[in-house]
């Protein structure tokens, strides 16, 4: 399938591993020019080399913290520096808990809760409202919100984190509202618990 993406300018953020780094890989496929972007800075520049060695190009890569203003600003001056500008956003950063069990109601403090949110609601918005008005400006914009099913199945997740991911998906659909009449089409992708390395990492050294 062409999905037509060939030549357009893809960001990545959390794509060094897990979902981020297999959504850089289908764009890499469909003839995108991939930016991927993630705190790790080792883990970052062995996804990007691996990631470019796979597609036969050239990957590049920035790192970011999305719960930081002033990270993510920089990260979209790198993309204009690097590609000339975004067209296609996919939102992926997160801190995973991987498969630990969820905060009990006694555990959860303010600092988590916030934390939480900050990366996974803010983070998304943060990188969103710096794409938006170069997509805005040219008629043609993707972004995509990676959620889990915590947004609608809130016990499979702790109180804070399905509490960011259902703000995560009112987020979406304000921005898909507000970008619709522009040609910047917002949409979130709903995801089940996925195989990743970290979880495989997790059960070898629980043996």
């Amino acid at each position: 399938m062409d999905l037509q993406l060939a030549g357009r300018r893809a960001l990545v953020t959390g794509g060094s591993r897990g979902i981020g780094k297999a959504a850089a890989a289908a764009l890499l496929a469909e003839g995108a020019e991939v930016l991927i972007a993630a705190r790790d800075p080792g883990r970052l520049s062995h996804a990007a080399a691996e990631l470019g060695r796979n597609a036969g190009r050239t990957v590049a890569a920035a790192e970011v913290d999305t719960g930081d203003d002033d990270s993510v600003r920089q990260l979209v001056a790198t993309a204009g520096e690097l590609r000339g500008g975004v067209d296609i956003l996919v939102n992926c950063a997160a801190r995973p808990a991987g498969q630990a069990p969820p905060l009990a109601l006694p555990d959860i403090t303010t600092d988590a809760f916030w934390s939480d949110v900050n990366v996974k609601v803010m983070g998304y918005l943060r990188c969103a409202q710096a794409v938006a008005p170069g997509m805005v400006a040219v008629g043609w914009g993707r972004i995509i919100s990676v959620l889990n099913i915590g947004a609608k199945a809130p016990g499979a997740n702790s109180a804070p984190t399905s509490v960011s991911r259902a703000a995560q998906m009112a987020l979406t659909k304000a921005m898909s509202m507000e970008g619709a009449p522009h040609n910047v089409l917002v949409n979130s992708l709903h995801v089940g618990v996925i195989v990743s390395d970290q979880i495989v990492r997790r059960h070898q050294r629980e043996g």
